[in-house]
């Protein structure tokens, strides 16, 4: 059922996300430089749109369990990005460059193998400034008969312009919703006027694909999650997230409330985050959006701060 629906949009959305980027609008720096030349923008990307820079292509199990079941989900990760958190515990690809230029029918293959391997979705990882390579290859992969829902995980710093290519084409969203206030995001990610893009961003979301909707075998089929990872000293705003997500209407909504933070890359250079989260901490914003009504939160151990450390210089980033 997914390959009908998709290949149906396809083109149309792949129509959008170029013109997207004849004056770059994919997310809330808004570079507007035209990208189909070769311009380079925030997200510092070098490959032309025929090519894009591929971190990992792997069945991943550590993402939420109705995304993975027992078989994975096929994650693909793509290199650079549209943020520059010092945090970030992907910064290997974030900002080290790793990974390797491919075409996009090496991309489709990519997608295609992990089908073959059992995945059950294709998981797209900060897809967003590098969505129009991204989407040309998905063509070529439903053509040849990829069959899965896709999912879009994302910083969140998305525009609606990019949301309107991908109306039809994702199945499942996974957007960060970082922080509320301005001061924080720029300190620790660059990003100006980031909760109002995107709060924007994930209200789009929803309103494509609904609350998520998992099948009899408990894997997700279509919907949204929302991911809140908490910094220590309540740095994230995470009180002010979990009110401003029941404002808003979504107490109904999956949100995941993540205690994995581990001060990786820049993170130790900053006084209010360069230590792991207490376990109190995190109890205590859990039992907060308890008490506001939140009626679907997914939680974690405090262990998860180092299982999920990736290292992307190896075959399987995540394998221990």
């Amino acid at each position: 059922m997914y390959n009908e629906k998709h290949l149906k949009n396809i083109g149309a959305a792949i129509d959008k996300a170029k013109a997207l980027y004849d004056s770059c609008v994919c997310c809330g720096h808004i570079c507007g430089i035209n990208r189909n030349e070769d311009k380079i923008g925030r997200c510092k990307i070098f490959e032309d749109t025929h090519h894009i820079k591929v971190a990992s292509h792997t069945l991943h199990f550590g993402e939420e369990p109705m995304l993975v079941g027992d078989k994975g989900s096929g994650t693909v990760f793509f290199s650079s990005c549209n943020l520059n958190c010092v945090f970030c515990q992907n910064y290997q690809i974030s900002n080290e460059g790793v990974g390797d230029s491919v075409n996009i029918e090496t991309l489709s293959d990519y997608f295609l193998s992990l089908e073959r391997e059992g995945a059950l979705n294709i998981n797209l990882v900060s897809a967003t400034h590098v969505i129009y390579p991204v989407l040309k290859g998905l063509k070529i992969a439903l053509e040849k008969g990829l069959n899965l829902p896709i999912v879009y995980n994302t910083n969140g710093y998305d525009t609606k312009e990019l949301l309107d290519c991908l109306d039809g084409i994702v199945d499942i969203y996974l957007p960060d919703l970082k922080y509320v206030f301005d001061d924080k995001a720029i300190k620790y990610s660059r990003a100006e006027n980031y909760f109002n893009v995107a709060i924007n961003a994930i209200e789009i979301m929803k309103s494509q694909v609904g609350d998520l909707t998992i099948n009899d075998n408990g894997i997700a089929e279509r919907g949204i999650i929302i991911r809140h990872l908490i910094l220590p000293n309540n740095e994230s705003d995470s009180y002010d997230v979990l009110i401003e997500l029941k404002e808003r209407g979504f107490l109904k909504s999956t949100i995941s409330l993540m205690s994995q933070y581990n001060p990786q890359f820049k993170a130790l250079n900053f006084d209010n985050i360069n230590r792991k989260l207490y376990k109190k901490e995190y109890d205590d914003v859990v039992d907060y959006a308890l008490d506001l009504g939140f009626e679907n939160l997914l939680v974690q151990e405090m262990e998860s701060s180092e299982n999920y450390l990736p290292d992307f210089t190896r075959e399987k980033p995540f394998q221990m």
